[in-house]
């Protein structure tokens, strides 16, 4: 791959000033203090929460604690999208520290999936590895690792060590020369206007004719609407990590350099701020 480790580890080291309080319906035998936190961009909320727990558990009783969730502005946040995805998605475009209200009961079965332990995490992180090798290398790059290489990108993730994930994650990143890419490039495209949790389609970083596929081409041919036409306003605005990359980008540099530890691309389509 193309070496930017400047961008790697701008990317790896991106974090969100978040502010968690306890949801005011919460038993507490006293008041309870919010907690800020700086959370990692590329890691999920249960790897990341077990100090915000225990703060809060200190003033509740046992028996008023079930499992913890978290929720922004009455959305239950989604524990397997990375954590800069669930930003981008949802509070992009309001003012930090990013406010987020902490329960322990009534855990929305319907939006959320339950995480007992941080191996239901691992198992979805590792799941997701081998569906983008999948895609980018028909699964070769990821059957040729030991169990122990899966483990040091598991725990590259988990305890935050830039080195130790990346020294096994060039890995997946690399490609034949001649090939000019991954055989399709793993991405999901997040909506608010869409009812669907994201878009994910095969699409190959490179055209028929051999010339690179940008970002503009990905979204023409699968959400044309968040492109601005020619005279009208700029309506959307596509964020990859907090940042608008410019349309003309090629999508296998992308793909190499802005994709979570979990190998995808994730791209969040949201309206542009009116204010």
């Amino acid at each position: 791959m193309a070496d930017d480790k400047d961008v790697l580890r701008d990317v790896w080291f991106g974090r969100i000033p978040t502010c968690f309080t306890l949801n005011p319906d919460e038993v507490t035998e006293r008041e309870a203090e919010p907690y800020y936190l700086l959370l990692p961009r590329v890691s999920y909320l249960p790897l990341v929460t077990d100090k915000v727990k225990k703060h809060f558990l200190k003033v509740m009783r046992t028996e008023d604690v079930e499992e913890i969730w978290f929720e922004h502005e009455g959305t239950p946040l989604k524990w397997h999208y990375p954590i800069g995805v669930l930003f981008d998605f949802h509070a992009s475009n309001t003012v930090l520290p990013w406010s987020i209200t902490v329960h322990f009961k009534n855990f929305p079965d319907v939006d959320l999936l339950h995480c007992p332990s941080n191996s239901v995490v691992e198992a979805h992180f590792m799941s997701s590895i081998k569906e983008a090798d999948a895609l980018k290398h028909k699964s070769q790059v990821v059957n040729d690792m030991q169990k122990k290489d899966h483990k040091q990108l598991w725990m590259g993730l988990q305890n935050d060590k830039f080195d130790q994930f990346w020294a096994m994650n060039r890995k997946l990143m690399e490609y034949p020369t001649e090939e000019g890419g991954f055989r399709y490039i793993p991405f999901r495209i997040y909506q608010t206007t869409s009812d669907r949790p994201f878009i994910q389609k095969l699409f190959r970083p490179v055209s028929t004719e051999g010339n690179p596929h940008t970002l503009f081409d990905l979204l023409k041919e699968m959400c044309p609407d968040a492109l601005t036409k020619d005279g009208e306003e700029k309506r959307f605005q596509v964020v990859i990590h907090g940042i608008e990359p410019l349309l003309e980008t090629p999508l296998q540099w992308l793909s190499e350099h802005l994709s979570h530890p979990d190998n995808f691309l994730h791209i969040c389509i949201i309206p542009t701020p009116t204010d």
